[in-house]
Formats: structure tokens, C-alpha cells, sequence
């Protein structure tokens, strides 16, 4: 089948429809676009399965890891006030990794803006295509309107005037048949009306969704930004309260950014199977939604030479020299009811789609991978770096003349009583 002008599946779309696919039974599935089919289903539940091996398997791991450092930390001798070697390396490993997850947030807004012009693409072409159908069903509907006014009036009053004469009164009513049979042909050219799928409906859902996806992406960004720069606060100033908390928050922050991985993985694969080759299901999912006849759809989806105009056996040319009352709307008809303005919508909606929100899945899924990566060194890191945190960090930058000072206070209450 043809691509549509401006479309061509690009080489993320090729490796991802390249990628092997299986079922819960680890049988090999096809990667051509099947979402109705329960083994299809299967297979992009096992890529979001496989997000959550990788959570399981990172918590094992940080867990291996802080009961070794806790259980294996050798002795240390009494009344030693010494950091354990290796106290630096822990702090800059901790840094180096909230860096990371840093630059991996830089990567997320930009994924979450291309993914989200991506959408914004395609809600634009369905309305325009909802503009395009709405307008020939508005121009047929006043045409034929016009057309019945001129059969009540004119050539009513004709047959009365010609009541005499025989000849006139037969071409008459012979005129009256003609306009007639092509108020029918007129009415089939609104071939979208009493159709119960709406692009303008579509584009609505299509928008809604998109704008809670959206900010529920902003939010855990912004939600990882705020852990990333708080834990970096409690390493500058030494405080263990605030990197106790972080550390929680980064356990959440990491399953959260594991569960988003295994969401983009998965619509990205079955984005790639569907962008792949689009025309063979938008085709067959229209006509099941509408009942179109294939050569209509066929002819707006492919629009190509191979495909015949379906609206060519109707005689739109000789209509419009006989009915010149209504010339006007017959150009716009002809003009509307030519296939490139709807295959222009067609592209630019797969465009939007498969080029630009793909991009953005992928910038998000990378960002998920360095968050994920980034917040399990912070895991592992952080619990040996408030280790080192002196004991009394407390207190450390309080004055002796303090009277808020416990030490001060005591001794305030004690000469208070020796009065």
C-alpha cells in the first residue's frame, strides 16, 4: 500500500518492528499491529513484565548491597574519631549519580514536549478532517435544499402555466423527474453522514487523554528534580533527617520511574508495529466503525492513481452546468470531495504520530533508564554516606551564649534555682 505523502516509517520504527516478540508461553508472536488479538496483547505485556523483572531484580540487588556494608564493616577500634577509608568515594559517587539522574530529567521534559507535539499533530489532522467532511455534508444539505425549493416553486408554476399545451407540460415534468434523480445523486455524495464515528469526538478523547499523560509526566519529573536537589542539600550540610527522607522519596522515585519504563517500552513497540505499515488496520478498523465501502476509504487513505475516484460515476461536471443556481457549491464540492485534503490529514496525523510522539517515547524511556541507573547508586550510596556524618552535626554551629542552646538552658534553670 502506498505511504502517504511526507510519510515514510523511519529507521526507530524499523528497529523496533525488527525486535522478536513472544507470549506468556514464550512462543513466538508476529509483530504485525493486532492489539484485538490476545497473543499481540500478550506479547506487550511481557515487555511491561519485563520492566518489572528489572525493579525486583535492582531492589535484590541494593538490598545485597546495604546488608553486606552493614553486616561486613570491619570494627572499628575504640574511641576512634577517624572517617572509614573510602568515606569520599561513597559522598562522590552519591553526587556523580544525582548528576546523572539530573541530566536524565533534561532528557524527560524534552521527550515529554516532543511526545506531546506528536499528539498535538494528530488531534490537529482529525479536526481538520472533521472540518473537511463536516463542510461537504453542510454544502450537499444546501444543495439540495435549493434544489427542492426550485421543484415546489418553479417548475410547479410552469406545469400550471403550460396546462394548455401537452408537449410543455411533459418536458415540464420530465425537467422535474431530472432534478429530482439528481437531488438523489446529491445526497449520496454526503457519504460521511449518519456515520457514528466523529474525527471531532476522536480528536477530544485523543486530547484529554494527552493532557493528564502530560501532566502526569511533568510531575514525576519535577518529583525526581526535588529529590535529585534536596539530597544534594542534606550532602552539602551534613543532615541526616533530610537524607533519611530523600532516601525513602528515591525508593518511591525508583519504582515509579521502572513502572513508567515498562509503559513507554510497551507503547513504543506497538507504536513501531502499528507506524510499520498503518494503512492495512486504519483501513479496517474505519470501515468496521463506520461501514464504508472499501473503495471510498481506499480512495481517501491511499489516494493514489491505482485507486479510482468512487465519486466519478456520478455526473458532478454535467450537474453543474445544468443547476447553474448552485455552481458555486458544486466547485467546492468537487475540490472537497478530491482525496488531498484528506490524505493530507491522513499524513500529517501519521507524521505526528510515528515520527514525533515515538521520538518523545524514546527520549522518555531513556530518561527512565538514567533515573532508574541514578537512583539505585543513590540508594546504595546514600546510607554509607550519612554514616560518615559527624555525631553531632546537630549542634555543630551553635553558640555557647546561644540561650536556645540545651547546655545554656540547663545552666540557666540551675542558677535561676540557686537563687
Amino acid at each position: 500500500m502506498g505511504a502517504p505523502p511526507g510519510y515514510r516509517p523511519s529507521a526507530w520504527v524499523h528497529l523496533l518492528h525488527q525486535l522478536p516478540r513472544a507470549d506468556f508461553q514464550l512462543r513466538p508472536v508476529s509483530s504485525s499491529f493486532a492489539p484485538q488479538e490476545q497473543e499481540y496483547q500478550q506479547a506487550l505485556l511481557l515487555v511491561v513484565a519485563l520492566a518489572g523483572l528489572g525493579l525486583g531484580l535492582s531492589l535484590i540487588l541494593i538490598a545485597a548491597y546495604l546488608i553486606r556494608v552493614c553486616c561486613c564493616r570491619p570494627p572499628e577500634p575504640p574511641g576512634s574519631k577517624s572517617p572509614p577509608p573510602g568515606g569520599g568515594c561513597v559522598t562522590w559517587s552519591c553526587i556523580a549519580a544525582l548528576l546523572v539522574g539530573c541530566a536524565g530529567i533534561g532528557i524527560g521534559f524534552y521527550g515529554n514536549s516532543e511526545t506531546s507535539d506528536g499528539v498535538s499533530q494528530l488531534s490537529s489532522a482529525l479536526l481538520h478532517a472533521n472540518h473537511t467532511l463536516s463542510t461537504i455534508d453542510h454544502l450537499v444539505l444546501e444543495t439540495v435544499e435549493r434544489l427542492g425549493e426550485a421543484l415546489r416553486t418553479e417548475l410547479i408554476t410552469l406545469e400550471e402555466v403550460f396546462t394548455q399545451r401537452t408537449e410543455l407540460v411533459a418536458a415540464t415534468r420530465g425537467a422535474r423527474r431530472q432534478a429530482e434523480a439528481v437531488a438523489q445523486q446529491l445526497q449520496g455524495l454526503a457519504f460521511w453522514q449518519g456515520v457514528p464515528l466523529s474525527p471531532l469526538q476522536v480528536a477530544e478523547d485523543v486530547s484529554f487523554v494527552e493532557e493528564y499523560r502530560w501532566l502526569a509526566y511533568v510531575l514525576l519529573l519535577l518529583l525526581e528534580l526535588l529529590v535529585c536537589l534536596f539530597t544534594l542539600l542534606g550532602l552539602a550540610k551534613q543532615s541526616k533527617w533530610l537524607v533519611i527522607v530523600m532516601t525513602v522519596m528515591s525508593l518511591v522515585v525508583l519504582v515509579l520511574s521502572w513502572g513508567s519504563l515498562g509503559l513507554e517500552a510497551a507503547t513504543a513497540v506497538g507504536l513501531s508495529d502499528f507506524c510499520s505499515s498503518p494503512d492495512t488496520y486504519v483501513l479496517n478498523l474505519t470501515q468496521e466503525e463506520t461501514g464504508l465501502g472499501s473503495d471510498i476509504l481506499n480512495y481517501y487513505f491511499l489516494c493514489n492513481q491505482a485507486v479510482s475516484n468512487p465519486f466519478q460515476q456520478k455526473p458532478l461536471l454535467s450537474l453543474e452546468e445544468t443547476l447553474n443556481v448552485t455552481e458555486g457549491n458544486f466547485h467546492q464540492l468537487v475540490a472537497l470531495l478530491h482525496c488531498r485534503s484528506l490524505h493530507k490529514d491522513y499524513g500529517t496525523a501519521l507524521r505526528g504520530l510515528c515520527e514525533d510522539a515515538l521520538e518523545g517515547l524514546l527520549f522518555l524511556l531513556l530518561f527512565s533508564l538514567l533515573s532508574a541507573g541514578a537512583l539505585a547508586t543513590t540508594l546504595c550510596s546514600l546510607p554509607r554516606a550519612w554514616a560518615l556524618f559527624p555525631p553531632s552535626d546537630d549542634y555543630d554551629d551553635t553558640d555557647d551564649d546561644d540561650p536556645f542552646n540545651p547546655q545554656e538552658s540547663k545552666r540557666f534553670v540551675q542558677w535561676q534555682s540557686s537563687i
